[in-house]
């Protein structure tokens, strides 16, 4: 029998074999099927930032019985993403420190790179409530007095704090830097101490001098810093660490005619409030000042009491001046990973983005299994990690519920409209700069819920369990 040739394969049907191992191959210049990628945190913590299988984005059509819809929609109007990150104190800084350097550098670069995303830090101007002694960056003896602060240095923070802070930056170029005072120097306030008390009205200029002194102290160490309140929680005297009570009157003042104009060159911008959200009457106070409201470039807003819907007073009356949760910590008073989760999840991240958000900075980056060390305040508070004597870290649930969004969210990406959500079902969507639309949801019903997630032109499915957080990236639109 003849050999016979093999049989030509007819070219239309090469040219589809050739297309079909290029997309597989994922080549350039093909596109590949269209997916929507997502990763899950689970109410059991089994399921920690987990990828899941890619959904499939498919033409849309009429939602089944039962199937929850989020739509989105058009980008909104506002100022665009910050960024998150959590706070570098004293104790943060000595747990850190203490790792070996090894161990350090891979910390450190899990946090401030893309594993976590962290592109923000909130720094103590002196001691805070995380610090092991009650100090300032101008301490002077009873009764004393500096006020052309000749004794002013960084000396305290030179040790761990500003290496850390350059290693970070090394890290993460982009990294900003938010700062407050706890307390001005003691012999600036009414009770000479650092705590308790407010600012002496002759005080003003020495305090403004102060901060100026510190922006450029720290811009010269390599660290400038972006951003920072005139007092950290005004509204609050602690009697066992620094604090400062500022009235809305006094903060209008020192932005209007001190602070304001002696931060003019320095890079650094001045943002209000730093307190709970429970009294936006105050910031909005001090912005009704017109020669103060000159000066303020942002507004901060802490978490502990209130809820994030105080921020709409301040979006309709200002609506393109950023706002950021600068401070919300985790703590043993909210016990168990999933009702923390849930509290975190849905009222800290997606409620205060959704009201009008540009970020969020959690409290401590990292704390010992003793909750410090510190001095003074809050015995029982979480960081976003816990590093043991031995080197030991572990990843809380905070550190999980801020990544699902540092991670993902990128500086400058935009909020977009979403329709469907309600209060079972928490859910903010935006678009980053290369046009993926990033979805952060919340299931907060007892059941696992059918969800799907489009824009009237195509759309992911997916079953979201009952008290998981979802982020997802869908392709862009």
């Amino acid at each position: 029998m003849p050999i016979m040739s093999p049989r030509p394969v007819p070219r239309r049907r090469s040219r589809f074999a050739l297309l079909l191992t290029l997309v597989a191959l994922g080549l350039p210049g093909v596109a590949p099927a269209r997916v929507a990628h997502w990763w899950l945190t689970s109410a059991d913590g089994t399921r920690r930032l987990e990828r899941q299988q890619d959904l499939r984005w498919v033409r849309a059509g009429a939602a089944p019985g039962g199937e929850v819809e989020l739509r989105l929609g058009l980008p909104l109007p506002g100022p665009g993403v910050i960024g998150f990150g959590a706070a570098m104190t004293d104790a943060s800084a000595s747990v850190i420190g203490a790792l070996p350097p090894a161990r350090r550098h891979w910390l450190m670069r899990e946090l401030f790179g893309p594993a976590t995303g962290l592109s923000l830090l909130r720094l103590g101007i002196g001691a805070t409530d995380f610090s092991t002694s009650a100090y300032s960056y101008d301490d002077q003896p009873p009764g004393g007095a500096d006020p052309g602060l000749r004794g002013f240095s960084l000396g305290p923070a030179r040790t761990t704090l500003i290496p850390l802070l350059r290693e970070a930056r090394r890290i993460r170029p982009d990294l900003r830097l938010f700062a407050a005072t706890w307390s001005a120097p003691g012999w600036m306030k009414s009770t000479d101490s650092m705590i308790g008390g407010t600012l002496r009205a002759d005080r003003y200029g020495a305090f403004a001098a102060y901060l100026r002194a510190y922006v450029r102290a720290m811009a010269a160490e390599g660290v400038p810093v972006n951003a920072i309140t005139l007092q950290n929680e005004p509204g609050f005297e602690p009697g066992d660490y620094p604090g400062m009570r500022l009235s809305a009157a006094q903060r209008a003042e020192l932005a209007a005619h001190h602070v304001g104009p002696a931060l003019r060159g320095t890079g650094a911008a001045l943002w209000e409030w730093d307190h709970n959200w429970d009294k936006p009457e105050e910031p909005l106070a001090v912005l009704a000042d017109p020669a103060a409201r000159e000066r303020i470039a942002g507004l901060a807003w802490h978490c502990y009491a209130g809820d994030p819907a105080a921020q709409d007073a301040v979006r309709q009356r200002w609506p393109h001046l950023p706002m950021l949760v600068t401070e919300c910590s985790g703590g043993e008073w909210m016990a168990g990973w999933g009702k923390a989760l849930a509290w975190q999840a849905r009222t800290l991240l997606i409620g205060s983005l959704a009201h009008g958000g540009s970020g969020v900075i959690l409290w401590n980056l990292a704390l010992d299994p003793a909750h410090g060390p510190h001095h003074g305040g809050c015995g029982d508070c979480r960081g976003l990690v816990t590093i043991a004597a031995d080197g030991t870290v572990t990843r809380n649930v905070d550190y999980y519920v801020l990544a699902h969004a540092a991670r993902f969210v990128q500086r400058g990406a935009r909020r977009i409209g979403l329709t469907g959500a309600a209060d079972e079902l928490a859910a903010v969507a935006f678009r980053n700069a290369d046009g993926a639309r990033i979805v952060l949801v919340f299931n907060g019903a007892a059941s696992a819920r059918a969800v799907r997630i489009g824009d009237g032109r195509g759309a992911a499915r997916l079953a979201l369990p009952a008290g998981a957080l979802a982020t997802l990236r869908l392709p862009p639109g």
